[in-house]
């Protein structure tokens, strides 16, 4: 039974991390100064080898340098394992870390989060905010319904009028993450496409008009964020309908695979693709054409905030506040493209590169 205390005193004497420790710096036995012991937090990312939460991590590990604090790195096998981040979850409140910074995989992570919060952990989201908002202390990311928005405003401008037959290539068909309906229902927002509830991805009628013209969505086909995903998800969608001109994906490895997809099946001329994620993989493919337009976010600028944020509060310090109209900090999103759209600030991928991560 983990003994329950109060917030801010679990705050002011968190101690240092066991276990396996793979970033952080600081005599656990005190910092030379005051005498405070180190501040422990885990970082607990959806899973390891997606670029972004590989670069999240690596934002981690150097902010826990610079701050001094003793970061432990977890991580979910694959998009989606809520039971793995619930272990990870538990095991930094066994080992009475200050917060943890987490990318939840889920709904069903939720209750753990709330347990560790009563536990008087501050426990801050990176990139997906929870289901409720609340169910954190603050959520640090990017605005994803923007991001959805602005490579569907690209979108909109570069088909000039004419018909889209759209594939959307999803996160996931049978959980409801905040990250996946965001992107995707800005995407059909800044298409000029009406949305239903804009919590719930394909409930929007099939066929009617865009700002420019008339549509037709495809389908709705999960990718689970990866290559592989996203290579099933567009045979999936070429098999219903062989004359798919736009493909909204919810992440660029995704966006790599349908590409695949569509070279093997001969169909890549006069297909846009456009993703969310502007890692450094992602603008070269923007670069060579694979990719129309990515919207670019900062996956290290979430985690170094987090880091600081943690350690800022736990040696007394005020709780990081939400940015203005919104229930989350705002880290900011860049389209990136090399065809530019009238009336929609870009930068071009030379300049994507200067800013990419990954």
């Amino acid at each position: 039974m983990i003994q329950r205390i109060g917030r801010r005193a679990a705050l002011l004497a968190a101690v240092a991390a066991t276990g396996m420790v793979v970033a952080g710096c600081g005599d656990s036995s005190g910092d030379g100064a005051s005498g405070d012991k180190t501040v422990a937090v885990s970082l607990i990312t959806k899973n390891s080898t997606n670029p972004f939460f590989v670069a999240m991590q690596n934002g981690a590990k150097k902010a826990a340098q610079a701050e001094g604090v003793k970061l432990t790195v977890a991580a979910g096998k694959e998009d989606g394992d809520e039971a793995g981040q619930v272990q990870a979850i538990e095991d930094a409140v066994a080992r009475g870390d200050a917060g943890i910074l987490i990318t939840p995989n889920g709904p069903g992570v939720n209750p753990a989060i709330k347990k560790a919060r009563d536990a008087g952990l501050f426990v801050i989201a990176l990139d997906t905010p929870p289901d409720p908002a609340n169910t954190v202390d603050i959520t640090f990311a990017t605005d994803n319904f923007k991001a959805g928005e602005l490579i569907g405003k690209w979108t909109a401008a570069q088909l000039v009028g004419k018909p889209a037959t759209i594939a959307l290539l999803d996160l996931f068909n049978d959980k409801v993450v905040s990250v996946d309906y965001n992107r995707d229902q800005g995407f059909l927002t800044g298409m000029g496409i009406d949305t239903g509830d804009q919590k719930k991805n394909g409930d929007e009628a099939k066929i009617g008009s865009y700002s420019g013209g008339t549509y037709t969505i495809a389908c709705n086909e999960p990718t689970n964020g990866a290559e592989d995903g996203g290579r099933t998800a567009m045979e999936n969608c070429l098999t219903k309908n062989p004359d798919i001109n736009v493909v909204y994906t919810i992440n660029e490895p995704a966006a790599v695979g349908a590409h695949k997809a569509l070279q093997a099946a001969g169909r890549t001329q006069g297909v846009l693709v456009v993703s969310v994620d502007g890692g450094c993989d992602g603008v070269r493919q923007v670069k060579d054409g694979v990719i129309g337009a990515t919207s670019q976010q900062y996956p290290l600028k979430m985690a170094e905030l987090g880091v600081q944020a943690i350690k800022k509060i736990a040696t007394g310090g005020e709780k990081p506040k939400v940015s203005d109209g919104l229930d989350f900090f705002d880290t900011g999103v860049t389209l990136v493209t090399d065809k530019t759209a009238t009336g929609i600030e870009s930068i071009t991928s030379a300049d994507g590169a200067q800013r990419c991560w990954g």
